[in-house]
């Protein structure tokens, strides 16, 4: 599936015009073994090679002369043990030609051109690799050792292409509002399926179900746990019992390779309990506030810290925390209960393009990002939000027993932290909730189909499934 042959056309020739001189290099993805050369991965082309190229097919690359105005696509054609074990497809110049490239040449040709370029001493622009065998075709085409790749990308480009992927397309927002309410279906499979004495591993699979009965795939592992404290949780061995909430955080990515990224959380039982709803009130209204506040001009590291001062305030009610929510924030005392980011960036990745650098994706020059401060560290987004900019809001609560007894033995920031009423709250597990956003000229709209997200909305489908 591609989009149409005018669409890879003006972003290349928009790429262009954000470049000054020299040559673009990009390469596509191979594909990867699992454990010998034939049974490999599910192949999963570069993001920005398919955003200009479209050609989801692997061991290619693309190279854009921006003097020469010439773009070629380097790969080879099928042989005959190909066609006999793949069968006959589209032929590598019949691809290219839908996206409007007129001259492709075998792989073995892109070697030459490169040294032709880097003996005439003309910039050859790339971008960090982030899989090994595509950081040692680089070195092996640039010169370049590997470990020195990173820091020998072209920023140049990474703007570009950042500046350029960053602002969606009408015809991308179809596309990820699709993959939006393909995980709509996919959380209300898991509401209406989960209840107590069935595994994660039941649930999480029928996830997964729904995304391929769609023609979709998983955007990323699916996160479907009843220990929401753990903030990547992978594993899916435990089984549900009454009295455990349930966190879900799954999302799809459709055949064009547009992500989606929702998380709910509800319990295992027909209803909260007391302390359940009281907290995963706090949390709701965290991203109401947040989302809310969402237009461009907008910083979002902004959004982040009102997001952050709305937990406190909801955590103050419930008598974990005290004192002033703005100081508390300042001085860090939330991150005890909330330490990854408000949200990020989303479209062609989930989180999106953070293979360029997330200095560059969610930060800039003047707004730098804050690698050093905990809470602070793991926020991907923090720059002035413009229209066209994709993105999700997550607040969350994570009750995480390590990190309590730590702070606690310290006595860590004591004067905003009521200790003694957090152990009560040690196996409490970790309450999400999350939406995908696209930033509007006059505000925001949230994407998808509405999935339940208060508790009663919650508690009316838990009640069904029963």
């Amino acid at each position: 599936m591609m989009f149409s042959t005018q669409t890879y056309l003006k972003r290349r020739e928009s790429l262009k015009k954000q470049v000054s001189k020299g040559v673009v290099l990009l390469l596509g993805n191979g594909e990867a073994p699992i454990n010998f050369r034939d049974n490999t991965y599910p192949f999963r082309q570069d993001s920005t090679f398919l955003y200009y190229f479209g050609i989801n097919a692997p061991q290619l690359a693309a190279v854009i002369d921006v003097d020469a105005d010439r773009t070629v696509i380097f790969g080879d054609e099928l042989t005959m043990d190909d066609i006999i074990w793949m069968g006959r497809l589209e032929t590598l110049a019949e691809k290219a030609g839908k996206v409007g490239v007129t001259e492709t040449l075998p792989a073995n040709a892109l070697p030459a051109m490169m040294q032709e370029a880097l003996q005439r001493q003309r910039p050859v622009h790339f971008l960090p690799p982030y899989r090994p065998a595509n950081a040692i075709r680089l070195s092996q085409l640039t010169g370049i050792p590997v470990a020195q790749l990173a820091s020998s990308a072209s920023v140049e480009l990474i703007k570009a292409v950042v500046a350029q992927r960053s602002i969606k397309s009408a015809e991308e927002l179809v596309e990820i509002e699709r993959a939006v309410n393909i995980s709509v279906d996919m959380h209300l499979a898991a509401m209406r399926l989960a209840m107590p004495g069935k595994t994660e591993q039941r649930v999480a699979t029928e996830v997964h179900h729904v995304a391929q009965l769609a023609g979709s795939t998983l955007a990323y592992p699916t996160i479907l746990t009843v220990r929401g404290e753990v903030l990547h949780n992978h594993h899916h061995g435990n089984v549900l019992q009454e009295g455990h909430l349930v966190l879900n955080d799954s999302g799809a990515e459709t055949a064009m390779g547009y992500a989606s990224d929702l998380t709910r959380t509800f319990p295992a039982g027909k209803t909260f309990t007391s302390l359940q709803g009281e907290a995963y009130e706090v949390v709701l209204h965290a991203l109401q506030t947040a989302t809310q506040a969402l237009k461009p001009g907008t910083r979002y590291l902004d959004i982040h810290f009102l997001s952050c001062r709305m937990l406190v305030e909801g955590l103050n009610q419930l008598g974990l925390m005290q004192g002033d929510p703005e100081e508390a924030v300042a001085a860090g005392a939330h991150t005890l209960f909330f330490q990854c980011g408000t949200g990020h960036m989303m479209g062609l990745d989930v989180h999106d393009m953070e293979d360029l650098g997330e200095q560059y994706v969610g930060y800039t020059d003047t707004l730098p990002k804050d690698t050093v401060t905990f809470g602070l560290k793991s926020l991907r987004l923090g720059k002035e939000l413009q229209a066209g900019y994709v993105l999700t809001v997550e607040p969350g609560l994570y009750f995480i027993p390590e990190l309590i007894d730590r702070w606690k033995a310290e006595k860590k920031l004591a004067r905003f932290i009521n200790y003694e009423r957090i152990e009560a709250f040690k196996g409490f597990g970790g309450i999400r909730i999350e939406d995908d956003i696209v930033i509007t000229d006059t505000g925001h709209r949230i994407l998808g189909q509405p999935l339940a997200k208060t508790v009663a909305e919650i508690e009316h489908i838990r009640s069904e499934a029963f």
